[in-house]
């Protein structure tokens, strides 16, 4: 493993080159691509514990911030967004962030083997075949789906095409047992199984939220702290507002907005459970990190669920396509969508609370989600014609011709 690691930081890739924070003065350095470094927190962190002690390069950091002009703003509401869906391609998302700080427990462990479990279109269960396949782990996936096609070939829509072309071994399960057993029995009964076929599995939990992922959101509050103090408007943040699926990453940024400089108030969108569940699962990874602070006083949790998990109505399809047409920031339907849906809807409900804030919005990514709501999407749109040419039009070449 030592080997094949030396082998892959030799490799000069430009793609992941970005500034990372690694001090805790703050001082900038630069991190390759798939490169395993020592990791020291932001000052304000330095008290938690445990502190890992190095971290992968697998990021594209940091993501840029922008102005996204959302229609339906109350007066005076200034709405930026945080592009954490710009992490990187195979690797888009808030996952890959967790999972910088997993696989270098993993690879620490000695593990030749991940095991991680989510739903069918899952976006950590993608980025985490991705990121253990770089670093030359086997990765095995249970994978929750409709007791109908538990037994079936799962096909290739959107996360399950890119896992499958990286090679990850997919273990289906109905929703029914998933409930019935649990994710932790799950991922703990495959991996005794591997264990007897003389693997070494390291396990990472649902949307790789535990006490160790948290960490990722840790440090992206640090990275928003210096990309505001790089600015020269003195630009700060009143809210942060971001969809909440597994927990870990509200965990991570509420305790950063908390602890650090940001001081904004962190509102989280639950798109499953409930806020209360939540609520109590952000407890248990503060407590995991010896915070001493409890959750509802760093954190606002709204209900986001809708009609259920990865579940959509036609208004919540109808705005994510209205968002894409109006700002070219297209969300996905299971997280940022349903969150920044229920976002507006807040602020219609009660404008008078958002007006004259400034509020960030973090994308979260999972564009691939899309691709398994096609059909649902159809009738939303437009914009197509069969182009009518007259045959008076003379023929004129131009260049890159087809035949």
């Amino acid at each position: 493993m030592r080997s094949r690691l030396l082998t892959l930081s030799r490799v000069r890739l430009e793609l992941g080159r970005r500034t990372r924070t690694m001090s805790a003065t703050s001082v900038p350095s630069m991190a390759e691509f798939l490169t395993k470094n020592p990791y020291s927190p932001p000052s304000w962190a330095s008290h938690l514990r445990p502190i890992p002690s190095h971290t992968f390069s697998l990021a594209h950091l940091p993501t840029p911030i922008h102005r996204w002009n959302l229609p339906g703003l109350p007066n005076g509401t200034e709405l930026w967004i945080k592009r954490d869906d710009f992490t990187g391609m195979e690797l888009s998302g808030n996952k890959v962030r967790k999972l910088e700080f997993l696989l270098a427990d993993a690879v620490d462990q000695q593990a030749d083997t991940v095991i991680t479990i989510g739903g069918i279109q899952s976006n950590h269960c993608r980025a985490t075949t991705v990121a253990s396949n770089y670093l030359n782990l086997n990765t095995h996936l249970i994978l929750r789906t409709s007791k109908l096609l538990a037994d079936e070939d799962p096909g290739l829509v959107g996360n399950l095409l890119v896992e499958r072309l990286v090679g990850a071994n997919v273990h289906l399960i109905s929703k029914e047992e998933y409930s019935s057993i649990g994710s932790e029995a799950l991922t703990n009964a495959l991996k005794e199984k591997l264990e007897k076929e003389g693997k070494k599995p390291y396990v990472i939990p649902v949307g790789g939220s535990n006490s160790l992922g948290t960490w990722g959101y840790i440090e992206a509050a640090r990275e928003i702290e210096e990309q505001l103090k790089s600015r020269n408007d003195g630009l700060k943040f009143d809210d942060i507002v971001v969809a909440c699926g597994s927990g870990g990453t509200i965990a991570g940024i509420s305790l950063g907005s908390w602890l650090g400089a940001l001081k904004a108030k962190v509102h989280a969108f639950s798109v499953c459970d409930d806020p209360d569940y939540f609520h109590d699962f952000v407890q248990g990874l503060l407590d995991g990190l010896q915070a001493g602070v409890n959750s509802r006083d760093i954190i606002n949790i709204h209900n986001a669920k809708g009609k259920g998990y990865a579940m959509n109505t036609s208004e919540e399809l109808k705005f994510v396509r209205e968002v894409a047409s109006a700002t070219s920031v297209i969300l996905d339907p299971v997280y940022s969508g349903k969150a920044a849906y229920c976002l507006i809807n807040e602020m219609k409900k009660d404008p008078k609370s958002w007006e004259g804030r400034k509020i960030l919005f973090i994308h979260t990514g999972g564009l691939l989600g899309l691709y398994d709501k096609v059909d649902q999407m159809g009738s939303l749109m437009g914009n197509w014609n069969r182009m009518d040419v007259q045959e008076s039009v003379p023929r004129k070449d131009g260049v890159g011709k087809m035949f």
